[in-house]
Formats: structure tokens, sequence, C-alpha cells
């Protein structure tokens, strides 16, 4: 039996330094090591070239594709039109027709984030106007209280369409039609299909046109309609960036199973985005009294196709789980440039929804390959 023997230092020696003993080579892990590569691993970068970096940029940044549209359509109207269409009134003018669809436009964003749609919307919008208008002058309600009323009345509606998705696991499209059609015949049925006039309205309640009430910024005209869209923008994009919540809107919409298994109350948080979708709605029924000046019950029969135009132009998707609420602002904006600017030029309305549908192809388009390639 072999001993180790004291080396120079007074230990014991290694046992592949002992006389007479040899370490076989697949147990001398100190030579294999010294003689092994010292390269860092390295993976190749997929991002490589113009395209990928592109495809990246667009993966991380969905709004980036209906702001380069928005700056592209400006620039042209603007270069075709001059100072006609690139003057503080005619771009505050974009967003004074926009307000209410942009508006609509953010509720549907939501919904559309958690893999869902909702048809209702425009019809939210407009029985919550009735609502004001309705308790304010047939049951003489004072006209604040009457406001509170219309906005309760549609986060309730919001909440019924996101129990019956959430708990009643009804499919979102089929539930909001359903509520489409409920909302838009008790509309009717309710109101009379009597129109409040704006002259009786701007003598007895005029806070119910305090969205439409205009003011001036150097030659630029605004309203609070205005005002309160571009707050509401800055305020969900912030809350669904930096926030518990906003993060669970997109992983219900990503994927509700994984979500749900992460901890994540999906029930809880599919209701909540309806119900705030509701809410939204009925500042937009509030913003069209002011928009418009009367209270009517045929008005805004459109909203529900519009959002969904600005929210698929803007790069959400309409699988969920991707896209922000900048971008359905840009998508509801270049809707307005074409509109205000194919106008401007002369050309015939039918254009207008030509270019619109066009867009909305070439949007689910790219969103289609940026999740191919993504994939």
């Amino acid at each position: 039996m072999l001993r180790p023997t004291p080396d120079v230092a007074g230990g014991f020696g290694r046992p592949d330094t002992i006389k007479g003993y040899e370490m076989p080579p697949d147990e001398n892990y100190e030579a294999a090591a010294s003689s092994a590569a010292s390269e860092v691993a390295s993976f190749d970068d997929s991002h490589k070239g113009f395209v990928g970096k592109f495809h990246h940029a667009l993966h991380t940044t969905p709004a980036l594709v209906p702001l380069i549209v928005l700056l592209a359509s400006v620039a042209i109207f603007g270069a075709a039109l001059g100072s006609k269409f690139f003057s503080p009134f005619a771009l505050t003018l974009i967003l004074q027709q926009v307000q209410i669809v942009g508006i609509v436009a953010a509720a549907q964003s939501l919904v559309i984030l958690t893999a869902g749609i909702d048809l209702s919307v425009g019809a939210i919008a407009v029985i919550s106007s009735v609502v004001m208008g309705q308790f304010t002058f047939r049951y003489g309600i004072p006209v604040e209280v009457a406001i509170v009323c219309g906005l309760a009345f549609g986060t309730m509606i919001g909440a019924v369409n996101g129990w019956l998705v959430a708990v009643m696991k009804l499919p979102p499209f089929i539930v909001t039609l359903g509520m489409w059609q409920i909302v838009l015949a008790a509309n009717f049925l309710y109101s009379a299909n009597e129109t409040i006039r704006s002259q009786d309205i701007a003598e007895q309640a005029p806070m119910l046109q305090l969205m439409g009430a205009k003011f001036n910024v150097g030659g630029a005209v605004f309203t609070f309609g205005v005002i309160f869209l571009l707050v509401l923008v800055l305020v969900l994009a912030y809350v669904l960036k930096h926030t518990a919540w906003g993060r669970h809107v997109y992983a219900v919409g990503d994927d509700p199973e994984a979500a749900e298994l992460s901890g994540v109350d999906v029930k809880k948080t599919l209701i909540s985005v309806y119900a705030l979708a509701g809410l939204i709605c009925a500042f937009a029924g509030w913003a069209l009294i002011g928009r418009i000046g009367s209270v009517s019950p045929t008005s805004g029969q459109l909203l529900n196709i519009e959002s969904i135009t600005a929210v698929v132009i803007g790069g959400i998707s309409l699988f969920g789980g991707r896209g922000s609420i900048l971008g359905t602002f840009f998508g509801a904006l270049i809707v307005g440039v074409f509109t205000l600017g194919l106008r401007l030029m002369g050309a015939d309305a039918q254009w207008t929804f030509l270019l619109i549908g066009l867009l909305i192809i070439a949007a689910v388009a790219v969103d289609q390959w940026i999740r191919k390639v993504a994939a």
C-alpha cells in the first residue's frame, strides 16, 4: 500500500506526485481543466441585419408602426396642402374630431389586450349620455348627480359583460354582441327616441356640455374632451406598464391558464377590465354631449366599429397580450388625418373608407408577421 510522503513544504504530496504512482488521465481533473478551451460561450444574434433589428424594434415597441404611418401621412398631406393643413387650427381640429373615437378606443384597447372584444362600447356611451340627460330633464335630478348616475350605469353594464365572460365562460364576441342589441333597444325605449335640444341644455344644464367647452392656446383650439383624452391615454399607458394590474392584463391576454398558474386572479382581472371599459365609455358619452351639443339616442351608432379600427391600426394584436394605448391613440389620429386631409383636397369621402380598409388589412398582416418571426 502506497503512503503519501511529506513534500518540500512539510505537507503530504498529492497522489499524482507520489513516486511510483501515476494518475489515470480521466481522473486528472486539473490537467483537463488547464487544457480546456478558455472561450466564453456565445450565441448567435438573431437580430443581425436591418430586417432583424427592425423586427425586434416592432416586437418590443408595438406603437412604432402607427407612429411611422402617422408621421408619414402628416408629411404627405402637409406637402400637398401646405399651410391649409399645417396650421394650429387644422391640427387641433383633428384632435377634436377623434376625441370621442379615441376615448372609446381606449376602452376597447383594454378589452382586446385580454384577447377579447367589446361590440357594445358605442351603445354604452350613448345610453350613458341618455341617462345623464333624462335624469336631469325628466326627473329634475341635479346635473352633477345625473352625470355620476350615467357614469355608474356605464360601469355596471361593463361589469355585467365581464361577469358573463369571466364567470360564465361565454365568448366575448357573443356576450357583447347580445349586450349591444339589448342596450341599443333599451336606449330607444327609455328615451322614446326623443332628443334633448342643445338650447335647453345650454340654458338649464350647461355642465352636460362641459366636455365641449373650447379654449385657445396660440391659435390652437382645444376642448376639455381633448384634454380628457390626452390625460386618459397617459394614465392608462402608465398603469398598463408600471402596475401589477397592468401586467396582469397582458398576462391574461397572452395566456390565461399560465397567468392563473402564476397567481393572477383571471376572473377578477377580466371583470375589472370590462367594468373600467364601461366607465370610460360613459365618459365618452358625456364628451359626446359636449361634441354635438344635444342628447340624442341616435348618435354614435358606428363607435364600436370605429374604435376597433383605431385599435387595429394602432398595432394592438387582436389575439391579445401585445400592444399599447399610445398605439391606439396614434391609430385614431391616423384616421383623423386621412379624413381631414382628403376632405381638404376635395376627394370623395369613399376614398377615406378605402384607405382605412387597406390600413386595417396591412396592420393585421404586420401583426401576423411579427408573431410568426418572434415564434
